[in-house]
C-alpha cells in the first residue's frame, strides 16, 4: 500500500506525475529513475558538505519530487516488481542518510555548534528507525489495518513522514541552519515513533493480528 503525506499529495505528485506520464512514452525504467534519484541525492550531499547550501537544500527537496516518479512510472507501465519495491526502499534509506550526513558537515564545517555530529547521528537513527517502524508495523498487522484510507493513515504515518521531513530539511539547509534542523528533525522522528506505539498500543489496531515476542 501506498500512503502519501500532506507534503506529497499537494506538492509533491503534482509534478511527478506529469513526469512519470512523459517516461512512460520512452524507454526509462522504474529502476533507472531509482538509481538516477540516489545519484541526485549523493550531488545534493556534495553541493550541502561543501557550503553551497541553497543549491544543495533546493535539491533535497527535488529529490524528494523525483522519489515519486519510480512509483508512478511502474504503475503506468505495468513495470512493478518485487525487486523494484525493495531497490527503491533501500535507495530511499541510503538517500537520506546521504543528505542528513551532507547536512552534519555543513554544521560541523561551517555552523560551529557544540556536538553537531551527535545531534547528526541522532537525526540519521531517528530517519531509520521511523522507516523501520512503519515497515513493521506493516509487516505486522497488515498495511490496510495499519492505515487505512482517510484520518487513520494521517494519524499512523503522517506526521513526520519523509515528504515533510524532506521538506523540513530542504528549507532548513536553504536558510543554513543546518545544525537546528538536525535538531528538529531528531525530534520529530522521536516524538512521531513514540506515538505510533502508543497510538497501537491504546487503540488496538490490529490487535488479532499481533504476536507477543
Amino acid at each position: 500500500m501506498s500512503y502519501d503525506g500532506i507534503v506529497s499529495r499537494h506538492l509533491n505528485r503534482p509534478l511527478s506525475r506529469p513526469l512519470a506520464r512523459a517516461f512512460a512514452h520512452t524507454p526509462v525504467t522504474p529502476n533507472m529513475v531509482t538509481a538516477f534519484t540516489l545519484l541526485l541525492s549523493v550531488a545534493a550531499t556534495i553541493l550541502i558538505a561543501t557550503g553551497f547550501q541553497i543549491v544543495g537544500g533546493i535539491g533535497i527537496q527535488v529529490v524528494s519530487v523525483v522519489d515519486g516518479v519510480d512509483g508512478e512510472l511502474a504503475r503506468l507501465t505495468n513495470k512493478a516488481t518485487r525487486f523494484g519495491g525493495i531497490f527503491d526502499a533501500v535507495s530511499d534509506r541510503y538517500a537520506d542518510a546521504l543528505m542528513l550526513g551532507g547536512m552534519t558537515i555543513y554544521a560541523v564545517r561551517f555552523e560551529h555548534h557544540p556536538h553537531a555530529e551527535a545531534i547528526g547521528m541522532l537525526a540519521l537513527a531517528g530517519s531509520l528507525i521511523i522507516s523501520y517502524s512503519r515497515a513493521r508495523i506493516e509487516a505486522s498487522i497488515g498495511p490496510e489495518a495499519a492505515a487505512p484510507a482517510g484520518r487513520t493513515g494521517d494519524l499512523v504515518f503522517g506526521l513526520a513522514s519523509r515528504d515533510v521531513r524532506s521538506l523540513i530539511a530542504a528549507v532548513g539547509t536553504i536558510a543554513g541552519q543546518c545544525y537546528v534542523t538536525l535538531i528538529v528533525l531528531a525530534g520529530l522522528c522521536a516524538a512521531t515513533v513514540a506515538w505510533r506505539l502508543a497510538y497501537l498500543r491504546f487503540t488496538g489496531v490490529g490487535a488479532p493480528n499481533q504476536k507477543q515476542g
